[in-house]
């Protein structure tokens, strides 16, 4: 409310009784009389105090902290049904609140729900029906959703004042928080406290600087998979290094089709967490334990033919339109329990591989966790290094520390030779201590002295693919799995970047280039599928930056890295326990993740957390029951490997060798029961909206009214004219 003496405000209405009568004299048969009191001006006043007035005499302000109190009491006083959008009152009697013109100081009639948006002047007018507007559940006027991104049903407020020629105006706005105040005009524009938002457009040093910062923070997520599939499948050193460029330049890719024809948010793609225990699954399967010869080719070119019939699949579920219906069905209930069973999924490899090296895995843990945890609000030359790039400096700091401990004879056994495989050694004390060595030791590793310097990765670099419909199967399935992994990842840096959410259109064109990337992945061979990366979400909430040129401009700098063979060679030279042991944290990182997601609905429901903890919990056991089938397979297989090898050998028999292997090895998932169980619960157990915290996204008419919307997730115009007449993917 603007401050101003009261001779100021009598002087206004003696000019308006000049013009056209004394505006008591008019609403006098509407309104009773109250003597004005003279107003004194304040300076040392308190805010609780008008909070306290306001609540009294039921003044309704424009500024979003006091629409919100307001908003709660009319809610509770008239009964307003947020899900139905109806403004009805309950039997009881109670008689209207009184308010207080703001002008006049009489008192007037409780006119229903009403919020004035921002910057909106409150005139004494005769009263009209006003037009239909929208609450926000946090008491901020929007047209689309709540806080959250939820939308609420329109509420038709009652009587407004219609403006009179001559009528003295005032405005009542309170300058106490810009930053939710500018939410209540703009909606959802406001500012967040990005660095650099989605549109921004920094100088390019900038750009090259929140690029590589953004890939650095992750890294864990980008170069940890080759370590664990290329040597179950038999590969050598030089096979990781060349996986690990291969994933480099696919994820560069990708991101740049993504940023490009996908959603357009600043999204990573990558080898993704959900692809990896499929690939294990057919990595272990029986009769591959047993190949000598082109052991890693083989098995390569069996996942890169699953890897396409599943994104083909992918792509054909979103170009079609049926992402769009099968939105309506994926809530934050479901997708939480899932991605969680993303990260539990590894609990039987995570520290059982690290364990092999205690001195070097336990202090990589610890560093870990003092950089993310007590160390995160430290800021060096005004950037938070040891949170956001808390990954890389603990690998440099652990690594130099391993390689100290490699040098000065830690790992040095009498008459036993790093060089020398296990299988060739003849000494009972050397196989005893071979494992530990390959696992600790920093100089095991020959990728470095037998990498090129320069090294293009190519489609078919690994043969032609070979296709199965067990493994097809598997993929599809799966493919399953990453897009409501991917629709959770949508919606979430959609509300980071204060965006409005994507159409459902605009979800099934990132669906369907989230297949056509996995296809790539597919035919270069990284030995996982392509998707949005999960930690995405935490990449974003500690950098403050969303920046879409920014991640391309990354992206183009993984794919020159992975034109040089000896960056590749570098990292496939980390030791095998310093790997685990990051995995160990980037996975816990990913449950940490995929249970936030239940923020979007309201966690304290018995509903839901009961949903919840059903389907981890049959998530975990039901595979446990598959995997247990397995006489031979802990004989011939690693520990941390059996719970993988269940598809051939599982409970299933049903006469076809082929769906037997798929339909054991599906249920062995923890990810896939999870997502059926929470999928078959969260749609048949009764909930409101509110409850199950229904996904809201944007409606398709919104792109041609709304400027800022269609430069978020528009194609570029070339591009949207040749694909026009896709109106289900929201060009």
């Amino acid at each position: 409310m603007e401050t101003g003496s009261s001779s100021e405000s009598l002087g206004k209405a003696k000019k308006v009784k000049a013009k056209g009568g004394s505006i008591a004299t008019r609403l006098g048969s509407m309104l009773p009389k109250v003597e004005v009191e003279p107003f004194v001006r304040r300076i040392d006043h308190n805010p609780n105090e008008l909070r306290s007035w306001a609540k009294r005499t039921g003044f309704v302000s424009d500024f979003s902290g006091e629409s919100r109190a307001s908003a709660g009491d009319r809610n509770d006083s008239v009964g307003f049904d947020l899900e139905k959008g109806l403004d009805h009152r309950h039997g009881g009697g109670s008689s209207p609140k009184i308010e207080i013109d703001p002008v006049l100081g009489r008192t007037k009639k409780n006119q229903g729900i009403e919020i004035e948006p921002v910057g909106r002047r409150i005139v004494d007018k005769p009263p009209v029906l006003g037009p239909e507007r929208k609450v926000g559940l946090n008491g901020i006027m929007n047209r689309t959703g709540n806080g959250n991104g939820n939308e609420v049903p329109a509420v038709s407020p009652g009587a407004e004042p219609k403006k009179e020629d001559g009528v003295a105006e005032r405005d009542a706005k309170f300058d106490v928080n810009p930053e939710v105040e500018e939410a209540a005009s703009g909606g959802w524009r406001n500012p967040s406290g990005m660095k650099c938002g989605l549109r921004d457009n920094p100088n390019f040093v900038s750009l090259m600087y929140y690029g590589l910062q953004h890939y650095l923070s992750l890294a864990g997520s980008l170069i940890f998979i080759p370590l664990i599939i290329v040597p179950a499948m038999g590969g050598t050193d030089k096979d990781t290094s060349n996986v690990i460029s291969t994933v480099l330049l696919v994820s560069g890719i990708t991101t740049i089709l993504h940023s490009y024809f996908g959603t357009r948010l600043p999204l990573v793609q990558g080898s993704s967490f959900v692809y990896l225990a499929p690939a294990l699954v057919i990595i272990n399967a029986k009769e591959y334990r047993n190949l000598t010869d082109h052991k890693f080719r083989h098995i390569m070119r069996e996942l890169q033919g699953a890897i396409i019939v599943g994104s083909i699949f992918q792509s054909i579920l979103g170009f079609s339109g049926l992402m769009s219906f099968f939105l309506r069905l994926i809530n934050p209930v479901v997708v939480a329990p899932t991605v969680a069973a993303v990260g539990l999924a590894f609990f039987s490899y995570g520290f059982p591989q690290a364990g092999s090296c205690v001195e070097i895995s336990i202090p990589q843990i610890l560093l870990l966790l003092i950089f993310t945890l007590y160390l995160r609000g430290i800021s060096v030359f005004g950037h938070r290094v040891f949170r956001i790039y808390a990954v890389p400096l603990s690998v440099m700091i652990i690594w130099i520390y391993a390689f100290f401990l490699t040098a000065g004879g830690a790992y040095n056994y009498k008459g036993c030779s790093p060089d020398i495989p296990s299988s060739n050694m003849l000494i009972d004390s050397c196989k005893k201590h071979a494992y530990t060595m390959k696992h600790c030791r920093t100089d095991v590793s020959n990728a470095w002295r037998t990498a090129e310097w320069v090294r293009v990765p190519y489609p078919f670099q690994w043969g032609i693919p070979i296709f199965h419909l067990r493994t097809s199967m598997i993929m599809i399935i799966v493919s399953l799995v990453a897009s409501v992994d991917s629709v959770g990842t949508y919606h979430s840096v959609s509300m980071q970047v204060n965006s409005k959410p994507p159409t459902p259109g605009i979800v099934s064109r990132g669906i369907a280039l989230e297949g056509l990337c996995s296809l790539l992945a597919g035919l270069w061979g990284s030995g996982t599928g392509s998707t949005t990366l999960t930690e995405n979400v935490h990449t974003i909430d500690i950098t403050k930056v969303a920046n879409r040129r920014a991640v391309e401009v990354g992206a183009g700098f993984l794919i020159l890295f992975s034109f040089v063979g000896k960056v590749g060679a570098l990292l496939a030279s980390i030791p095998p326990s310093m790997a685990a042991s990051i995995l160990c944290f980037m996975w816990a990182l990913i449950v940490a993740l995929g249970l936030s997601t239940l923020q979007y609905s309201q966690t304290a429901s018995f509903r839901n957390i009961t949903i919840v903890g059903v389907s981890l919990f049959l998530g975990l056991s039901i595979p446990a029951y598959f995997q247990q089938y397995q006489p031979d397979t802990s004989l011939i297989l690693p520990s941390y490997f059996v719970p993988y090898a269940a598809a051939s050998n599982g409970p299933a028999h049903t006469g076809s060798k082929q769906l037997d292997f798929a339909i054991n090895g599906l249920m062995s998932l923890n990810m896939v029961v999870t997502l059926l169980v929470a999928f078959v619960l969260d749609n048949t157990v009764p909930g409101s909206r509110q409850e199950r915290g229904v996904y809201i996204w944007s409606r398709p008419e919104e792109i041609a009214t709304d400027p800022s919307f269609l430069s978020d997730y528009a194609l570029p115009r070339k591009v949207a004219k040749c694909f026009c007449w896709a109106k289900c993917l929201g060009v």
